[in-house]
């Protein structure tokens, strides 16, 4: 049975989390789908734009990261400290 997430993640203790995302039914994240011919490598630095947003967003700071064809592999380090010395007016 799955771990609730709360229980996975402490946000009082700043560790580092290995997190994958894989994408479904054989379909490609990134690179040329050879049964389509379609090329996906676009979606590389849109991945990357993203994670940069976010990071800052969550704060997050991004340790490792590798963008694969059909998933990718982030290692995270949760910064609750920084988070502490925001605001709720807090602009990116």
């Amino acid at each position: 049975m799955p771990t609730p997430r709360k229980e996975q993640v402490s946000k009082h203790i700043n560790g580092h989390y290995h997190c994958i995302s894989r994408a479904v039914r054989r379909a490609f994240l990134c690179g040329v789908d050879k049964q389509s011919g379609c090329n996906y490598e676009h979606r590389r630095q849109w991945i990357l734009d993203r994670l940069k947003v976010l990071a800052k967003q969550f704060s997050v700071e991004v340790c490792a990261y590798t963008i694969m064809s059909n998933h990718y592999h982030l290692v995270l380090h949760v910064d609750y400290e920084q988070s502490l010395t925001w605001d709720a007016e807090r602009e990116n």
